[in-house]
């Protein structure tokens, strides 16, 4: 396992920070702060360091720190310090002027492609967004899951990109025209090459997934049963070759043309998916639980997916971002958490409003008290 840890992050004109930087010494953080002092930003700032749009799946644009009077936000930085196995690593992205389109990635200076972040490390992250994961349409559970996919095989995301550039385009050619079968076919063929991809993807991580809540046995965290309804993830859990799905895919997508057209919309393949969880003891499905139940349940599912990472022979560890989780977890769940963090030796970074919330952290962490985007190191020993 490679362990990795942010030593420094710095911000320039990123939401609600001018400047500001934070040395780090790669253990815990934990920010406490009122109600919009700028906690979940510093959070967000972090979550740019991989490829995406960060935990809020904010445009450039917004992210860009703007003043009273200002129409767009300005062009803005984060840049970090990375210490892998001792060794540090400079990374740092953001846009060069205000309302760029795209933003620039380095590593040591150089410009990279955002997915090269994705060699260095890993994160996972949980926020206020997902509180309603189990009540919400499938969209949001097959993209909380896809995010823990990511962290263990990062060509996920590259698959998903794909399959939704062409999804995109066969619609159009199927709604506005002109059909042209040939070009139908081949965009249905790499349609087929991502979606069988990633349907395989999500199937190698949930039955990994499973097997480590499995064996983490009797924990303060409920235990869950996994499964992913959809047609394609199945036909990859039962063990379908890929190449066999992809070829299953490419026969239904020709077939279906006619009534996705008719639609508006792809009505078969993997972006149909969705993540079903059982609340084990009690046999109910997460959405009849209670909202505690529910919280309890998404927090045992990414800390599985950390501890699985943490021991993995290759690849780096992966780094937490828990947004208001302490708030809603009881004292119990609480240490249990940060027990747990501490123990698979994990950089973890962690909001909440009272201090008192991370009484059972103190003198394992870093605590920063944010307050007008200003921030102050609390005494944690």
């Amino acid at each position: 396992m490679t362990r990795t840890a942010l030593t420094r992050l710095t911000l320039t004109d990123f939401r609600s920070y001018g400047r500001a930087e934070l040395p780090l010494d790669g253990r815990p953080v934990y920010l406490i702060g009122p109600n919009g002092a700028g906690k979940t930003n510093l959070l967000e700032a972090v979550s740019l360091l991989t490829p995406g749009r960060g935990l809020r799946g904010a445009s450039l644009a917004e992210v860009g720190r703007r003043m009273p009077g200002e129409t767009q936000g300005r062009a803005w930085a984060v840049a970090a310090t990375l210490e892998i196995d001792g060794e540090p690593v400079r990374m740092g992205t953001g846009t060069e002027v205000a309302g760029a389109a795209r933003r620039t990635v380095r590593l040591e200076g150089e410009s990279v492609p955002p997915g090269r972040l994705a060699d260095h490390q890993r994160q996972v992250w949980l926020t206020p967004a997902q509180d309603r994961l189990f009540l919400e349409g499938a969209g949001d559970r097959r993209r909380f899951f896809d995010r823990l996919v990511f962290a263990a095989e990062p060509a996920h995301a590259a698959h998903a990109t794909a399959y939704e550039k062409s999804q995109r385009e066969r619609m159009r050619l199927l709604t506005d025209g002109p059909a042209d079968p040939d070009w139908l076919s081949a965009l249905e063929a790499r349609l087929a090459e991502a979606g069988a991809l990633m349907a395989a993807a999500r199937a190698r991580t949930l039955s990994a997934l499973q097997s480590e809540i499995d064996e983490r046995g009797d924990r303060p965290f409920p235990q869950a049963r996994l499964k992913l309804a959809g047609a394609w993830e199945q036909m990859a859990a039962e063990g379908v070759e890929v190449e066999e799905i992809e070829a299953r895919l490419v026969a239904a997508l020709a077939v279906a043309r006619e009534r996705d057209a008719a639609a508006g919309r792809m009505l078969t393949g993997p972006h149909r998916g969705d993540l079903e969880v059982i609340h084990a003891e009690k046999d109910r499905p997460a959405a009849e639980c209670s909202t505690g139940e529910q919280k309890a349940l998404i927090l045992n599912l990414v800390l599985g997916q950390a501890a699985r990472l943490s021991r993995a022979e290759s690849g780096p560890n992966p780094i937490l971002l828990l947004d208001e989780v302490a708030a809603h977890l009881d004292r119990r769940r609480r240490a249990a958490l940060f027990d747990e963090i501490t123990a698979l030796k994990l950089q973890a970074f962690l909001t909440g409003t009272d201090e008192h919330l991370f009484e059972d952290l103190k003198g394992r962490a870093q605590g920063v008290h944010v307050d007008g985007s200003s921030l102050t190191y609390l005494d944690t020993e």
